[in-house]
């Protein structure tokens, strides 16, 4: 797997990107340029499992499964992946999930004079480079109008 980093600076404070980021409202729209139906359920808070939805083209439920390893309100948060949705199934093990197992999404929120640096730095493997390079920029773009209204 490759460590992949993507960064923006948004003009707001830390408070409001990472409720922007991580809110039930929100998420999705800044989400969108994964996947039109990007969803969560679950919680953000320490220990807790999340999972990371969207619908297939053929209308099943699919995603990612993490633990939120850390989670510091307006500064960081660290997920650890390890298994991969198949409708309402978790699979945690396996060639569906071998190219994911223990990768790590970090999310961290600087601010400075009222201003956030977000950072998100992903583990990937070689068969989602392109996507991510050309879908997190996307995102974060859409993350930073939301959090400037």
């Amino acid at each position: 797997m490759k460590r992949l980093k993507y960064h923006i600076d948004i003009n707001a404070p830390a408070a409001k990107v990472s409720d922007t980021m991580l809110g039930r409202a929100t998420y999705k729209q800044w989400t969108e340029a994964f996947n039109p139906t990007s969803d969560f359920e679950g919680s953000w808070d320490k220990g807790e499992n999340i999972r990371f939805t969207g619908i297939s083209k053929e209308g099943k439920k699919e995603g990612m499964v993490a633990e939120v390893m850390e989670h510091i309100p307006n500064e960081f948060v660290s997920l650890r992946h390890y298994g991969v949705l198949d409708g309402e199934q978790v699979i945690s093990e396996g060639p569906a999930v071998e190219g994911w197992a223990g990768a790590l999404e970090n999310y961290s929120f600087n601010e400075q004079d009222g201003k956030t640096t977000v950072t998100v730095e992903v583990d990937c493997n070689e068969q989602y480079l392109d996507y991510f390079d050309n879908a997190w920029p996307k995102a974060l773009d859409k993350l930073k109008t939301l959090a400037e209204q």
